[in-house]
């Protein structure tokens, strides 16, 4: 027979991890960096720890650049290979995400290496920003950020519209 007090205490323990582990997979908020002399990205200190030692960074959408954890990664290349390779958008999706991605190494100072083709489709320029967005981050040029914010503000009210007929918000 199990003791109250230890069935309890297996509901703590498993209740923290299963918090800890849904907490430490969301990335959220918006940091500005710069990319130094060596091409190198200092990712922000709180979400080194979920990131460990190696991420994947390709081509986002809207010319940004996509973080990923290994895992997280994983997931998504999975469901990109299930894609129907006979339609042209899925094709082109999945090139645009899996030919664009390298794996990087975390370095002990928290950076990460931008290749060149990454900058340069980004249009990365010295100052950038990380903005956390739930499960990747997203790499920003710092005006182009601004911009694209701006504007995403200035729409918000219609945005808002059309999550709330997804059910979302």
């Amino acid at each position: 027979m199990v003791h109250e007090s230890t069935n309890i205490n297996i509901r703590k323990f498993v209740d923290s991890n299963i918090i800890r582990k849904f907490a430490s997979v969301m990335f959220i908020g918006e940091y500005s960096h710069s990319v130094d002399e060596k091409k190198r990205l200092a990712v922000p200190s709180k979400f080194r720890g979920e990131l460990k030692n190696k991420v994947v960074v390709t081509r986002g959408l809207d010319k940004c650049l996509f973080i990923y954890t290994m895992k997280a990664w994983e997931e998504l290349a999975s469901k990109l290979g299930t894609l129907p390779v006979g339609e042209a958008g899925t094709r082109s999706f999945t090139r645009l995400m899996l030919a664009g991605a390298v794996d990087v190494d975390v370095d002990k100072q928290g950076r990460i290496l931008i290749p060149d083709y990454l900058k340069e489709y980004a249009g990365l320029a010295k100052n950038v920003v990380i903005a956390g967005l739930y499960n990747r981050l997203e790499i920003w040029d710092e005006k182009k950020w601004a911009d694209y914010k701006k504007n995403a503000e200035k729409n918000s009210d219609e945005i808002a519209e059309q999550l709330g007929k997804l059910g979302v918000y």
